[in-house]
């Protein structure tokens, strides 16, 4: 958080010029040597900023949490229901009544929405947690009622003489509640009658929807990539893959899972200081997707000790606790105060364990006499543990020559500590000493040497070394989570997600690319960056995979877009923003800007255009002259990007009218702007497309789909102006026309939009990706039309 890094340059301008000096020139071991006292001054501050971020267990949040869900079940808002009983459960104590009246609550609304699978798994999580007895049977009869929807008949049989049988016992038959219960009862009997006298014909098995196989020969030296890569290692490139045969476009480079990866909290959960307390209901990553696997949660399971992690099944909250939660779970509120990368830093050595930290922390001690020299670094890492001469002797790869995903090639990516500047090495330093003095006063130093069963770390032990120094043991493990955490600067890797974003009723749904986690991928952090790249990256879960996006001749780099990209930004932004990686970009698309004096796509497209005659206008430091000569306004820059923001603000105002489903005055207030844009923005401006793209969304949502297709159409030919026609976000824009055509029945349009959109989704995320299955699910319903319907539309 901000105001942690704040008091971390504090505490360094105070430090004695002297200090300051050595800790500037210090490899990493003399950093945490020099340092580690250091933190003493601010671990009251980093306590109190501990304190706002809530990651315990807390009744009164639970309760606050079930009272909302229950007024939302009340409204019929299901969805938002089951999300708030997933909050108070994760507040209770497990094994409580309490729990488990949050899973039954929560069983109520998954029927509601139709998912009967999840409703049971709920319903069987509320009996082991000891639902109360005397209301079991009113969720026994849901039980049986998912049983019949689902067609399993004598399971739901088998559970009514269940219900039957506790209502008997109870003996007081005369009560509403009882009656009730009764009627519901003897309905569902004569429905499970009727459904064994009058069997449902039975459906023809239509299996999924007919995938493409994709051919893979994995590569022999490096995993999870093809055998059409080699990887290659020089002083001025490092490490990278370069083609080793010719690569045609689509075709599947690298498929690698995540060494490591933390999901990124939401802002909702460091809450200000506030003598008042307030839950706050907002939904976040950390509500919508499984700590460990990153699958999107429906009904979640919570963690045994702490209000933050949740997971999509027990199966995946007993790894992660096996695995590293067990050591993180009570330091939940220091790790959301000092920031993902260092999360992902310590799970990195929770992952490998100590014995592997240890062998290789040793081992960069030899090299630190040679950390300014690039040169003799390089040298220094080829001569790594377990490696050998030749091919075999690049770094991070094992003693077969082999570069794997593997904590020796995490560890040996560049931390580049002698680039970053000390007041960053300082707060780096300060936030890994915390944690690991926070694991020693929780008495958790043995778990996380692995010195101990997991059996026996069920709970944290109470304060047992309150020694203001680190052990040597911890300050190893300090050591490499420093090396790691300033790696990440470098070396992350976002995992991003498609995620909906709210349209409407829904007939056509709108997407955008959300970051989810933070994550090492050692193979895929091979590919260097170019503002051109050649390969699409995307991700499943924790699971990247890398495709071609063009064909690449062998012998021909495979180049990784860091963020900075030519359709995006121009050339001076790129190269500012490629400056946190510590080199300076030279790529054909940089080249060309800078050496030729080339105008960037950005630049020529997003321009502004005269208020007056509409010609284009000459780019000038503070003022911006018209182009056409019988004109000659100048306009400041100021008053045009004033113009600008005032636009997009007005769109924002329009969206916010269509979520409150203000759809008519949305459309006239787009209309404006449209109007107003025209007036001093390039028709080509990615802005006018996003309007029209808003408009299409606004006017499907009113059912009218030729409106929504005439308004989608012109979004996207400015999108394949910016970013080209084979681009990803061609394949997004062209896989919504295909929605809106098929829901407006023009079947023939349709088919070929959904055959564009094919094509190149395909290459950027694969054959198997949602988006490529949805559009062959329309495509199948489409062409079961009959024929006269086809040739009429």
């Amino acid at each position: 958080v901000e105001e942690w890094r704040l008091c971390a340059a504090r505490r360094w301008a105070a430090l004695e010029p002297a200090l300051r000096e050595r800790l500037a020139a210090s490899s990493l071991h003399d950093t945490l040597r020099l340092g580690c006292g250091l933190l003493r001054l601010e671990a009251a501050a980093l306590r109190r900023l501990c304190r706002r971020a809530r990651a315990g267990k807390e009744p009164a949040a639970a309760r606050f949490y079930r009272e909302e869900g229950n007024r939302l079940f009340g409204r019929r808002h299901y969805g938002a229901a089951v999300r708030l009983y997933s909050q108070a459960a994760s507040h209770e104590l497990p094994g409580s009544p309490e729990v488990s009246v949050c899973f039954a609550n929560r069983s109520a609304a998954l029927f509601h929405l139709g998912r009967f699978e999840v409703c049971l798994e709920d319903i069987a999580r509320a009996e082991s947690h000891g639902y109360p007895d005397r209301l079991l049977p009113k969720v026994l009869l849901r039980k049986a009622e998912c049983l019949l929807c689902l067609g399993r008949l004598q399971d739901a049989a088998d559970t009514l003489s269940v219900v039957e049988n506790k209502i008997a016992m109870d003996g007081v038959m005369t009560s509403p509640t009882h009656q009730t219960l009764l009627k519901k009862l003897s309905q569902l009997k004569i429905k499970i009658h009727e459904k064994e006298s009058c069997p449902e014909p039975a459906r023809e098995a239509c299996g999924d929807v007919q995938r493409n196989s994709e051919i893979w020969e994995e590569n022999d030296s490096i995993s999870g990539a093809s055998s059409s890569l080699s990887l290659n290692f020089d002083i001025e490139r490092g490490r990278h893959l370069v083609a080793s045969q010719d690569i045609l476009p689509g075709q599947s480079l690298l498929k690698e899972e995540a060494y490591v990866s933390v999901l990124c909290p939401g802002e909702s959960l460091l809450l200000q200081d506030s003598s008042e307390t307030v839950w706050d209901t907002r939904v976040t990553n950390a509500d919508l997707y499984c700590h460990r696997c990153l699958r999107q949660l429906l009904a979640s399971v919570p963690c045994r000790g702490c209000s933050y992690a949740k997971y999509c099944s027990q199966n995946c909250a007993d790894v992660a606790w096996e695995q590293y939660h067990r050591t993180e779970c009570s330091l939940g509120a220091l790790l959301l105060t000092l920031g993902v990368f260092c999360h992902v830093a310590l799970r990195t050595v929770l992952l490998a364990g100590f014995a592997e930290v240890s062998k290789l922390v040793e081992w960069s001690h030899d090299g630190d006499k040679d950390l300014r020299n690039p040169e003799a670094r390089c040298k220094h890492l080829s001569e790594a543990p377990d490696t050998r001469a030749g091919t075999r002797g690049i770094p991070g790869c094992n003693d077969n020559g082999q570069y794997q995903s593997s904590y020796q090639a995490v560890f040996n990516l560049l931390p580049h500590a002698e680039k970053h500047s000390p007041e960053h090495k300082f707060l780096c330093m300060l936030s890994v000493v915390a944690i690991c003095k926070q694991l020693q006063e929780a008495g958790l130093e043995a778990a996380v040497l692995n010195q101990e069963s997991s059996e026996k770390w069920s709970k944290p032990k109470t304060c047992e070394k309150t020694s203001s120094e680190l052990s040597p043991e911890l300050k190893i493990m300090a050591e490499a989570m420093l090396r790691h955490v300033l790696q990440l600067q470098c070396n992350a890797q976002a995992i991003t997600v498609m995620q909906e974003s709210e349209s409407g009723d829904g007939a056509v749904v709108n997407k955008k690319p959300v970051r989810l986690a933070t994550a090492f991928f050692p193979v895929l952090s091979l590919l260097n960056h170019s503002c051109c790249p050649n390969i699409s990256v995307s991700f499943s879960g924790t699971a990247a995979t890398v495709r071609a996006s063009q064909a690449i001749p062998s012998g021909q780099e495979i180049f990784h877009c860091y963020g900075p990209h030519r359709c995006r930004m121009r050339v001076a932004e790129r190269q500012q923003l490629l400056s946190q990686y510590f080199f300076e970009c030279r790529c054909q698309a940089c080249l060309e800007e800078l050496e030729s004096d080339v105008k960037s796509v950005v630049s020529v497209r997003n321009s502004f255009c005269c208020p007056s005659c509409q010609a284009s206008m000459q780019v000038g430091e503070d003022m911006l002259c018209c182009s056409n000569e019988a004109c000659a306004i100048s306009v400041s820059r100021e008053s045009l990007s004033r113009r600008l923001w005032d636009l997009q603000q007005q769109m924002k105002k329009a969206l916010e009218l269509l979520r409150d489903r203000k759809a008519d005055q949305a459309i006239q207030m787009l209309l404006k702007c449209k109007m107003d844009a025209g007036n001093f923005l390039s028709p080509e401006h990615l802005l006018m497309g996003e309007m029209e793209d808003h408009l299409a969304q606004v006017y499907a949502t009113l059912g009218k789909w030729q409106d929504a297709a005439r308004h989608l159409e012109r979004s996207i030919e400015i999108v394949e102006m910016h970013h080209g026609p084979s681009s990803i976000e061609m394949g997004h824009e062209l896989f919504k026309l295909a929605q809106i055509l098929f829901n407006g029945f023009a079947a023939s349009e349709a088919l070929s939009t959904i055959q564009r959109a094919e094509e190149i989704l395909s290459v950027h995320c694969g054959p198997q990706s949602t988006q490529i299955q949805e559009l062959q699910e329309m495509k199948t319903c489409l062409l079961e039309l009959p024929r006269s319907i086809l040739q009429r539309t």
